[in-house]
């Protein structure tokens, strides 16, 4: 933790909950956590009933060689260490909600969402009642303590690494009590490797995890038809013309152009895109890349990484986990369901898609984040385009 003037301040000694979940960056934080002089207990999640069905190897977070490999690298550190079942509030908050938005036509991101319900909810809330100050975790972001002793959220040191976009969702009291040890250093991940080497932790060498770690196969296609079913659709062009078919809707994200089975190619010979997804008629309507640019758009359920901003300001903005920022004029407004927020683009950008989460920053300050509900199109203007 660092003040306004970015040296360190001094830190009390916490009774701290580290989450560990058998990866080096989670097992590193925790062993600095201890170094930092704090009293660290690891707890692993369990977030499956069966932990076979999730990842193995290097593609997952979940099963059961990571709540091995998580004790194992708690007994070398010296901490205690305990394994919580979050299942059942894991199934319903972050796996039934993926489903469901895909189901509606929108492309959420369940990392972050399991950050906001699960970590940062569940885990925390858990922790508090048990006495624990904060709950640390191995996510490359920085919290900064400001001299009146308000949190402010901000990216990590290392750009390469920075995970400040799935951290959006935390509000000020959840940055109160959040560690995130790896963030203000500025190492490779070779270096955290050997660091973890040195310190005798056998993730060392483990593979970083990937994709959806629910979804065991990597097929998330396969996953939602088991969930949803197949329904056979249109695929259209702009002007309503078939093109083909395909077995579901929930399929398909705004900007694919891979796996669309299109049987012929467009009049000018160049790639179609998806549009738009419309699970009411279940149909996907194509396009060229130019109809995806997208100048402005609504969002919904705004969180923010503390007081809320009030009239319009000029941020710059994240619409992917690991894509750049482009500039933003955005503004709170009060919605038909409550605030929203309303955001224009100072260039056109591509590839943007109801479900995603925007989240803005003040340079490296985190402002907060919402969830995109509906986006306007150069070649539309003022014309919204919404799934769900």
């Amino acid at each position: 933790m660092t003040d306004t003037t970015g040296a360190p301040s001094p830190a009390p000694r916490l009774r701290v909950l580290a989450a560990m979940s058998g990866g080096v960056d989670s097992a590193v934080a925790a062993a600095r956590a201890v170094e930092a002089g704090h009293d660290v207990t690891g707890v692993h999640l369990a977030l499956s009933a069966n932990p076979q069905s999730f990842r193995t190897g290097a593609r997952g977070c979940c099963t059961v060689e990571d709540s091995r490999d998580a004790r194992r690298a708690a007994d070398v550190i010296g901490i205690p260490f305990y394994v919580w079942d979050l299942a059942e509030r894991f199934r319903q908050d972050v796996v039934e909600d993926f489903v469901a938005e895909y189901e509606a036509g929108r492309t959420p991101n369940p990392c972050l969402r399991c950050n906001e319900k699960i970590k940062f909810a569940a885990l925390l809330d858990k922790a508090l009642a048990l006495g624990f100050d904060a709950v640390c975790t191995g996510h490359y972001a920085t919290v900064v303590v400001r001299e009146d002793g308000s949190r402010e959220l901000h990216r990590a040191t290392d750009m390469a690494k920075d995970q400040s976009y799935v951290l959006g969702v935390l509000d000020e009291r959840q940055l109160a009590h959040a560690l995130f040890p790896l963030g203000d250093t500025a190492t490779t991940k070779e270096e955290i490797r050997a660091e973890a080497e040195r310190r005798g932790l056998a993730v060392a060498k483990k593979p970083d995890s990937h994709d959806i770690c629910f979804i065991a196969d990597g097929d998330t296609q396969g996953f939602l038809a088991r969930h949803l079913g197949t329904a056979e659709g249109d695929i259209l062009d702009e002007d309503g013309n078939r093109l083909g078919t395909h077995s579901g809707a929930y399929g398909f994200t705004v900007g694919q152009r891979k796996g669309l089975r299109i049987g012929h190619p467009a009049p000018d010979g160049k790639p179609r895109y998806v549009l738009d997804i419309s699970p009411v008629d279940n149909t996907v309507t194509v396009g060229p890349a130019s109809a995806l640019d997208v100048v402005a758009l609504k969002a919904i359920r705004p969180r923010w990484c503390g007081t809320p901003p009030t009239g319009p300001g000029t941020y710059t903005a994240q619409l992917r986990a690991h894509g750049g920022e482009t500039p933003v004029t955005a503004e709170l407004v009060g919605g038909p369901d409550g605030d929203e927020l309303k955001v224009s683009f100072a260039e056109p950008v591509r590839g943007v898609a109801p479900g995603q989460a925007i989240v803005l920053y003040d340079g490296t300050r985190v402002v907060g984040s919402a969830t995109i509900a509906a986006t306007e199109r150069r070649a539309a203007a003022a014309v919204f385009v919404s799934q769900g």
